[in-house]
């Protein structure tokens, strides 16, 4: 079933039986690629976030027009989870969002790392931002997330420190941490008195080459919440780290980890 998102548009408001969605350009010419036909069932998340499966009943390339056939429950609601990634070079980024989307990651940082090659500024990184938005789109259609995740301008360590102060608890993927610094320990605790249900993770994770000690030190004794973390024995690529680490994270605090 495919899946569409919409930016301003809430079903529940409109008055007739069939109505025109208004899907952006990008979705519209994605519903010409797959040849969507009358009869045929989407799925629907609309500007007020609610979800609705819809029949399609008109479609001529330029509007789709569709009924609903009935409108779901909103899912329990998930914990918040940011990855604050290094900028890694070539279309490596490109993957980390669009897997990390698939795994359930609800916002990406891109930073500049110390280590980082790739070095981004002014034009090139709105761009960036503008082309990694539009894979979180799609991933989120193609996996059935009920949201599109939100991928921010990259920006220095510093400032991204500030942007997740608020976070619950913050998680570094360091390859230096001990191997008793598990997932699961730097998750523990979460469930006392305070802290909100679900609960908001952020996880850092460097770029080619890791973090630098300077690095994990200065999140370290800015934010009091965080913990080093360690994904296995074996030292990962950023690509993989930055995807195995929600992937994690999610998995612990799904399993009840916080009770």
């Amino acid at each position: 079933m495919f899946h569409f998102f919409l930016e301003e548009q809430a079903l529940a408001e409109e008055g007739v039986e069939a109505f025109p969605l208004r899907l952006t350009s990008e979705d519209m010419k994605h519903a010409s690629v797959v040849r969507l036909t009358p009869g045929e069932r989407i799925a629907v998340v609309d500007g007020a976030r609610d979800y609705f499966l819809c029949e399609v009943t008109a479609f001529d390339g330029a509007e789709l027009w569709a009924r609903i056939a009935s409108r779901e429950e909103r899912l329990a609601t998930e914990p918040s989870i940011t990855l604050v990634q290094g900028i890694a070079k070539g279309d490596k980024m490109e993957t980390i969002v669009r897997h990390g989307t698939e795994v359930g990651v609800d916002r990406f940082i891109p930073f500049a790392s110390e280590r980082s090659i790739v070095r981004l500024d002014g034009k090139k990184a709105a761009a960036k931002r503008e082309r990694w938005q539009a894979i979180a789109r799609s991933a989120a259609m193609q996996a059935g997330r009920r949201a599109v995740p939100a991928v921010e301008l990259p920006a220095s360590l510093d400032a991204i420190a500030d942007v997740i102060a608020s976070a619950d608890r913050v998680l570094i993927a360091w390859e230096e941490a001990s191997e008793e610094a598990t997932v699961g320990r730097a998750l523990e605790g979460l469930g006392e008195q305070g802290v909100a249900d679900p609960p908001s993770v952020a996880i850092v994770v460097g770029p080619e080459g890791g973090l630098s000690s300077q690095e994990v030190y200065f999140l370290q004794n800015t934010l009091p919440q965080s913990a080093v973390i360690t994904l296995g024995p074996y030292i990962l690529r950023t690509e993989t780290a930055g995807i195995v680490a929600p992937a994690l994270v999610l998995q612990r605090l799904r399993e009840g980890v916080l009770r």
